[in-house]
């Protein structure tokens, strides 16, 4: 195994199969054609066309969404953030290595998971678990 880039160098490929390796996830091409992975038929990454990049968004804690807004290449995620979601969207350099955002996009894919009922966590065959150690 290759061991994680301290760049950015995440295309869609990548972020679509880093996605589909998490937990009971599933894949839809929606809002303009970005990549969207959903857990349980909740949102937890959303991949776009930006600009002049590629964009990565991804839901967040509180606490992480107030630092990471603050730094470049990363902003609240247009129309999420504007609604009082802690969603971060990664636009431009220097931003997150892959590494950092593969971070993340589990964190989210984490909230997102506990977010959902019990039920529909033991119907996904998730582990269950609390919000316990969420940064």
């Amino acid at each position: 195994m290759q061991p994680y880039s301290l760049e950015f160098q995440m295309n869609f490929k990548a972020f679509n199969k880093f996605c589909q390796s998490l937990p009971a996830t599933t894949y839809v091409r929606q809002w303009g054609d970005s990549h969207v992975w959903k857990v349980g038929g909740k949102v937890f990454a959303i991949g776009s066309e930006g600009e002049d990049e590629e964009s990565y968004s991804f839901k967040t804690t509180p606490i992480d969404f107030e630092i990471l807004k603050e730094q470049q290449g990363l902003r609240g995620a247009p129309y999420l953030a504007s609604r009082g979601l802690k969603w971060i969207q990664h636009y431009a350099q220097p931003g997150l290595n892959d590494k950092q955002l593969r971070n993340y996009l589990e964190l989210s894919h984490r909230i997102v998971a506990l977010g959902l009922s019990k039920k529909k966590r033991l119907e996904l065959g998730l582990k269950i678990e609390t919000e316990k150690g969420l940064r």
